[in-house]
């Protein structure tokens, strides 16, 4: 670092212990290397079912003519709200001011790349002639939202990736004379990344007016994305899709969904590579109040989208409401409802429940809800076809994913596991000159040496 624009001894010191703390968890270490070798079996395995419904075509799913869209779908939609926390921490907390989100914006960040870069493949998945997917591009109608949503999809993840990699760039720089004993492609990598970053105060100012830029640009890129994904299904008649909320409803949802991810990884950060210093329990304190309001709002959309049609009762709307009230989905949508909101907001009302643990165990249950729950705005509204179904196999009526299904799946969350294990293990987790920063007061000569 160039010692020309650090004035206050207070800095260097301070950068010193946090790119010690940080950069320890940057290798190559045994437990490492084991996780990714059993994540790349796995994923190996699941994508060998993939191989197999690229044989056979989708009839090895449990996908026919009355209920095309399954667990696939439900994956995707999970997939996109999930993604929707980058923007939710590091713009909408991030500009409002809130210093304490800075160590956890590149976590929140981290997840949105994962999740958006992988969504675009789930969808794939769905598709019995993926060969086909250049369709989309070069014969897509304007009209369609399945354009709409392609296009949106694959913007968020390049302003993610952007919001995730720029202010990396000071850390590489930082990084590549602290990284003895680390291979040497390690090093190298971080010399091209960081872009002979040099620590220049108008490089500083450059990059803080970028990502300012990108951190206003990517709210409405986040709410088009699960926007235009809820009209996939809003702009149908069908019972249970057929509403005008579900653009807010999804919107609220994917907050829930993100935040929850956000305090798992925030935990599994915190102990395994041991920066309770950085990620204190004052963290998990506030962002657990993020997760209250958030979840306060989604259970106020959702009593909207059932009391609504319940109140009115029109005939397929009686149908549907019964087939999840009181019919076969009904242990998935009042334990997705109980468990994965209702009781989660009580008990993140007070204080003892906003710990880490406690916060840790809360978050799984919301976040395997949140899953659940697009399942269950997926595949339901299916069964109930305006049309009579006749002489069909009973089978071909009832939706079942099948153990293909399943894999498949399992191969897109172990792809999100690989993204989440290579950016976080082989680069700084957490923004160590921003770190160093708020330590010291900001310490960087804000003016121009030229």
């Amino acid at each position: 670092m160039s010692g020309s624009q650090i004035k206050s001894e207070g800095y260097s010191e301070r950068l010193e212990t946090v790119s010690s703390d940080i950069l320890r968890n940057v290798r190559f270490n045994k437990g490492f290397i084991l996780w990714m070798g059993f994540l790349i079996l796995a994923l190996a395995a699941c994508l060998f079912a993939y191989y197999i419904q690229l044989r056979k075509g989708l009839g090895v799913t449990g996908l026919r003519d009355v209920t095309s869209w399954g667990m696939y779908i439900a994956n995707f939609v999970f997939f996109v709200a999930t993604s929707l926390v980058g923007m939710l921490i590091s713009s909408v907390l991030g500009l409002s001011g809130a210093q304490w989100v800075k160590p956890i914006a590149r976590i929140a960040e981290i997840i949105a790349v994962a999740f958006a870069a992988v969504a675009g493949l789930v969808i794939i998945s769905d598709m019995g002639r993926p060969d086909r997917l250049p369709y989309v591009f070069l014969f897509g109608r304007v009209q369609s939202p399945i354009l709409w949503d392609v296009t949106v999809v694959t913007t968020y993840f390049f302003v993610s990736l952007l919001l995730w990699f720029l202010p990396v760039i000071p850390d590489l720089a930082i990084a590549k004379t602290r990284l003895n004993g680390r291979p040497g492609i390690l090093i190298k990598v971080y010399e091209l990344l960081s872009l002979k970053w040099i620590h220049h105060p108008k490089q500083y100012e450059i990059l803080r007016q970028a990502m300012r830029v990108l951190l206003i640009l990517i709210v409405p890129l986040a709410f088009a994305i699960h926007t235009v994904t809820s009209w996939l299904f809003a702009v149908t008649p069908r019972p249970g899709w057929d509403s005008s909320i579900f653009g807010p409803y999804f919107i609220s949802g994917a907050f829930v969904s993100g935040t929850a991810a956000v305090i798992i990884a925030m935990y599994f950060f915190r102990v395994s590579y041991k920066l309770q210093k950085y990620l204190t329990e004052d963290h998990f304190e506030k962002i657990g109040r993020v997760l209250v309001l958030v979840s306060i709002v989604y259970l106020y959309f959702n009593l909207n989208e059932f009391m609504v049609p319940g109140y009115k009762l029109k005939s397929l709307d009686a149908i549907h409401l019964k087939e999840l009230f009181a019919g076969e989905y009904a242990p998935l949508f009042w334990g997705v409802q109980l468990l994965g909101l209702v009781i989660p907001v009580i008990l993140l009302l007070f204080r003892r429940f906003r710990k880490p643990f406690p916060m840790l165990i809360i978050s799984i249950a919301v976040l395997a809800a949140a899953w659940l729950k697009r399942y269950i705005i997926v595949v339901p509204p299916q069964g109930h076809p305006f049309l009579p179904v006749q002489h069909v196999p009973v089978e071909w009526v009832i939706y079942k994913p099948t153990l293909i299904e399943t894999a498949v799946t399992f191969a897109s969350i172990i792809l999100v596991l690989i993204i989440v294990t290579v950016l976080s293990k082989l680069f700084p987790i957490l923004p160590i000159w921003e770190l160093a920063e708020d330590e010291s007061g900001s310490d960087i000569d804000k003016t121009d040496n030229n």
